[in-house]
């Protein structure tokens, strides 16, 4: 008999991870609604089907070591025959980063139907923006800053993206993705306020919850009479008035920085109420020395992290691969708080070199 297969309880999100324990980290999210997805961390993605990569329109850099941006012009290959610009979010410098591994290459052959690499660096209070142009080889427009009001770097329809700056001996970004709260009525909400169930509530969905134009609202009172249609404002108080208070899910991603008292202070405001922590653990606690030494976390942190922060779900990924033959350890020392569940990664998801002796004889005639 078959074991029933769990299912992580997001109601947009499918959340796929195509690294292992040991490979580069590389969260993929599917925005199963709107029929996008989005990703975090761009290191080796060569592995990578085509279709997979191809419907991100979306890429949020945690920072520009190796092996969390290696990858983009991998991903620039897939996409530069596509009129869709391409968004990436990053730290402070990302711009220049990204400006830098594009030039690296010749455009002498760009068309006009190339894509426009859209560059966002996030800083602590505004958003630089820069554009990358495909038809003029990837020629740079810096296009200015915007103010930021809160944590939200990004929005869809479903899904938000949160960014905070923490520190790497450099400037990092660990991200938020939170599932909006799914549209549902209150039944006594709706009573109290003398109004009765109808087609109605599914217009007042379209217009103030999905933010369709145009859709007229018209509430029915319990004698069943209509009222005049609100404006859009008047839809949108309604809307909030009559939900149930529900929360969508959430993801915190986290790679990459140090054990220190700010840094924890920002995480422990930044990361409340997460289903899904997915987090670094580089080092085992008997390599806390070499864990502070390179800013990374340890399993004893992650624990701490995890008893802190009580996310329903825990991923813990990127182990060094000096644990090559020891990852099995990090999962007998780490420690979250009872109704916490730690997800395991495989050792690899990327596939082995190939060697010499494996491809010897190909070219005998």
């Amino acid at each position: 008999m078959t074991k029933p297969r769990h299912r992580l309880p997001f109601r947009y999100l499918e959340p796929a991870v195509f690294s292992g324990l040991l490979d580069d980290p590389l969260l993929f999210l599917r925005i199963r609604p709107e029929r996008r997805a989005i990703l975090f961390d761009c290191g080796q993605i060569s592995h990578l089907a085509k279709r997979v990569v191809k419907p991100v329109d979306t890429v949020f850099i945690s920072h520009a070591h190796m092996d969390h941006v290696m990858g983009v012009p991998t991903l620039v290959r897939h996409h530069h025959a596509s009129p869709r610009p391409l968004d990436i979010f990053g730290p402070p410098g990302i711009i220049d980063r990204i400006g830098h591994l594009l030039h690296g290459f010749d455009w002498n052959l760009c068309e006009h139907y190339w894509f426009t690499l859209r560059v966002h660096e996030v800083h602590e209070s505004f958003i630089r923006e820069s554009h990358f142009y495909g038809p003029e080889g990837f020629s740079r427009s810096d296009r200015g800053e915007a103010r930021r009001s809160g944590g939200t770097i990004w929005s869809s329809p479903y899904v938000s993206v949160s960014a905070e700056l923490l520190d790497h001996k450099l400037p990092v970004l660990a991200f938020r993705i939170d599932e909006r709260p799914p549209f549902s009525v209150d039944a006594q909400k709706l009573a109290a306020m003398g109004l009765k169930a109808g087609d109605w509530l599914r217009d007042l969905k379209r217009s103030a919850w999905m933010g369709v134009a145009g859709t007229d609202v018209r509430p029915l009172s319990s004698d069943g009479t209509s009222a005049p249609p609100l404006d859009p404002g008047e839809a949108r108080k309604l809307c909030a008035a009559l939900q149930k208070g529900e929360r969508g899910c959430s993801i915190g991603y986290l790679t990459d920085v140090g054990w220190t008292g700010e840094n924890l202070a920002r995480l422990e405001r930044f990361f409340p109420g997460l289903t899904l922590l997915c987090s670094e653990c580089t080092f085992l606690a008997e390599d806390m020395e070499k864990a502070r030494a390179s800013h990374h976390l340890c399993s004893s942190d992650l624990s701490s992290l995890a008893r802190t922060l009580a996310p329903r779900y825990l991923l813990p990924m990127h182990l060094s691969k000096s644990y090559l033959r020891r990852n099995d350890d990090l999962y007998l020392e780490l420690s979250p708080p009872q109704g916490t569940t730690i997800l395991r990664l495989p050792k690899h998801i990327v596939p082995p070199p190939i060697g010499e002796e494996d491809v010897r004889g190909w070219l005998t005639p």
